[in-house]
C-alpha cells in the first residue's frame, strides 16, 4: 500500500530560515520554490535520487516531524487507517490523519518516487536520514504499535534496546520507522516523531561539526548523540551504518 514516504520539518515562522538552512547543509540539498497558499511548504532536493524530505514554515508551535505516506489510493488508504483505530482530521484531496496516540500524519497520491538518494559524505564523516522515530507514550505503545504494523503491512523486529521495535519495511522505501516505547515517568501524552541520522563510527566528528553549524548537543549515549537544530527540533546522530541502517 505505502509506496514512498516523506517526512516533513515543521517549523515556526521566526526559525524556518534558519532552520532549512541547517537541513540544506547537513542532507546536501537544495530548498525549491516555495509553494502553498502562504508559500509554506519546500522540498529539499537531493542530487541524486528522489526527494523524501519536506520543510513547512508554520505560524506558531514547537518545531516537530510529520510524515506524508504515499499510496496509489488515497480514500482507500483513509478507510483502512480509520478500521485500525486513526482519526481522519481534513479531506483536502490528501488526508490528514490522527494515529491511535495522536501522530498526525498525510496519506498523499503516490507520483512515482522510487530511489534512494545516496548518503551524504562531508569532511567530519558520511552521514544519511534513514530513520523515523516515533515516540510513543508507555501505556499506549501496545495499541499504537499495533496501528502502525497493520496499517503498513509490515512486520514488527526486536530493535537494538528491550524499548525498541522496527518495522521491517520494503528496502526501496527512505526510512526505516522505529517505534520508541517511552519511560512509564515520561510525561508526554501523544505520540511525537524525530529523526534519526545514520553515521557509523562518525557520530562524534558529525556532532561537532552539526554544532558547528548551529545545533545543541543535549545528549550523549553510546550508541547516539541527541541534537536539535537551529528551530529548537530534537534528532539523533546513531552509530547504524549509513548504507544498511545496522548498527556497528
Amino acid at each position: 500500500m505505502i509506496r514512498w514516504m516523506t517526512a516533513f520539518v515543521d517549523m515556526p515562522s521566526d526559525a524556518f530560515d534558519n532552520g532549512v538552512l541547517f537541513w540544506e547543509r547537513l542532507t546536501a540539498t537544495t530548498r525549491s520554490s516555495p509553494r502553498g497558499e502562504h508559500h509554506q511548504f519546500a522540498t529539499l532536493i537531493p542530487p541524486d535520487g528522489d526527494a523524501f524530505l519536506r520543510v513547512q514554515r508554520v505560524a506558531d508551535g514547537a518545531a516537530k516531524v510529520h510524515l506524508d505516506l504515499h499510496v496509489d489510493d488515497v480514500p482507500a488508504a483513509a478507510v483502512a487507517a480509520e478500521r485500525l483505530g486513526a482519526e481522519q482530521v481534513a479531506d483536502f484531496g490528501y488526508r490528514i490523519m490522527r494515529s491511535p496516540s495522536g501522530f498526525v500524519f498525510c496519506l498523499v497520491p503516490f507520483h512515482g518516487d522510487h530511489q534512494r538518494p545516496a548518503p551524504v559524505v562531508s569532511a567530519a564523516g558520511t552521514c544519511r536520514v534513514d530513520q523515523l522515530a516515533l515516540d510513543i507514550p508507555y501505556a499506549a505503545f501496545p495499541a499504537e504499535a499495533l496501528f502502525w504494523a497493520g496499517f503498513t503491512g509490515w512486520a514488527r523486529r526486536t530493535g537494538s534496546r528491550p524499548e525498541f521495535e522496527v518495522l521491517a519495511r520494503p528496502p526501496e522505501l527512505p526510512l526505516r520507522v522505529l517505534l520508541q516505547r517511552l519511560g512509564p515517568g515520561d510525561p508526554r501524552t501523544a505520540t511525537t516523531a524525530h529523526l534519526d541520522i545514520a553515521c557509523g563510527a562518525d557520530v562524534a566528528a558529525l556532532a561537532v561539526e552539526h554544532v558547528g553549524r548551529g545545533a545543541l548537543v543535549e545528549r550523549v549515549e553510546e550508541r547516539w548523540t541527541t541534537l536539535r537544530d537551529p528551530a529548537g527540533l530534537p534528532y539523533c546522530l546513531t552509530a547504524r551504518d549509513p548504507s544498511t541502517g545496522v548498527l556497528t
